[in-house]
């Protein structure tokens, strides 16, 4: 059985809870979807595998549209209203277009949106389009879609919602305060995809502005892990073509690099890749062991967990790890349908039934 910590309410939205910590003002209307206050799950099967202390999963695919974005969004969207600009646009490879889509319908605002044709689970295609967001499909990839998105908001009254608008971050560095609000400090160790780099250095802020408020006694060492196929960071360099199955972290060029690199750097942690294989034996464990249906970038993480198990072990003995399960399963039908499986057919017939079952 999994276990589920008792955390932060999410009543009253994360503008209202942490207003004292976010650049907000007495004219922010204070939206909110029901964002913040994901779990934090405690571990029952896979810690055998790792050989930790403890070690959580932060399910920050409880959030309204289910991913992390939603976060930062909420606060974006609620300045942008307060700006009364006309409306959002981002670049996107499908969770940020779902969380700006839902947050500007929320909020009254239009939504454009940049997606990479071809290249976006059409399960956050799906939520895009059901919010009413205009959706524009370009024949490129994510950092063509980015660079023609900041031009766009740059001449117009729009306001660009990427990871590279600051209210993005301070929104996403919240979740670093709820992790530290349910465990009573930071943990050792934090494990977290990258893709844009907006979440790793969102995390980095909020962890080292607890810490300096005395709310937390020490900083985590953050780990971050990138697709084999798309690991700019780790070869140190942008990948014109980046290719990996965990599609919210296929990204060449990410807008929040030099961020995501100090946030390493003085969290004396690390940057790292895993290939699509373990990407996706990661995706499997973690549902079939813990009961938590991810998407692929999310169990980029986890794999990386293994990897530095199966590798340094000793770094992990009396650690306490979280991994930060960053979006939904059913964001990317597709990677759960192409799993091979056969149905056993029975007659409808109770003997027939308890027999396919053992039970005879």
């Amino acid at each position: 059985m999994t276990e589920r910590l008792t955390g932060t309410s999410a009543a009253g939205g994360l503008l209202e809870r942490y207003r004292d910590r976010l650049p907000i003002t007495d004219e922010t209307p204070m939206l909110s979807l029901g964002e913040g206050g994901t779990p934090l799950v405690r571990s029952r099967r896979l810690i055998e595998r790792v050989g930790c202390k403890d070690l959580y999963f932060k399910l920050e695919m409880c959030n309204p549209t289910a991913s992390f974005k939603d976060r930062g969004m909420v606060v974006a969207v609620a300045r942008a209203a307060e700006a009364r600009v006309r409306a959002v646009l981002c670049a996107s490879t499908g969770n940020t277009s779902a969380s700006a889509a839902a947050y500007a319908a929320h909020s009254g605002l239009e939504a454009f949106v940049l997606v990479p044709h071809g290249r976006v689970a059409r399960g956050k295609l799906a939520q895009a389009v059901a919010h009413g967001a205009r959706v524009l499909a370009l024949r490129g990839n994510f950092d063509d879609a980015l660079a023609i998105a900041r031009n766009v908001s740059e001449k117009h009254p729009v306001s660009l919602v990427n990871s590279v608008n600051p209210y993005r971050i301070e929104g996403q560095k919240t979740a670093a305060f709820e992790i530290v609000d349910e465990l009573g400090d930071a943990p050792d160790l934090l494990f977290i995809p990258v893709g844009n780099a907006g979440n790793i250095t969102a995390y980095w802020r909020g962890f080292v502005e607890y810490y300096q408020a005395e709310r937390a006694g020490q900083k985590p060492r953050l780990m971050g892990w990138q697709a084999a196929g798309a690991a700019p960071i780790v070869r140190g360099e942008p990948v014109d073509d980046p290719q990996t199955v965990a599609t919210a972290i296929r990204i060449g060029n990410p807008a929040s690099w030099e961020f995501a690199v100090t946030a390493r750097d003085e969290s004396g942690g690390q940057i790292d890749a895993v290939t699509d294989d373990e990407i996706l034996a990661a995706y499997h464990l973690l549902a079939e062991e813990e009961g938590i249906f991810c998407e692929p970038a999310s169990a980029a993480c986890v794999a990386g967990l293994f990897k530095t198990a199966a590798e340094s072990p000793e770094s992990l003995r009396d650690r306490t790890i979280v991994c930060v399960i960053t979006g939904h399963g059913l964001k990317d039908p597709e990677t759960a349908l192409a799993i091979e499986t056969e149905a056993t057919e029975v007659d409808a017939d109770l003997s027939a039934v308890e027999s396919a079952m053992g039970l005879a």
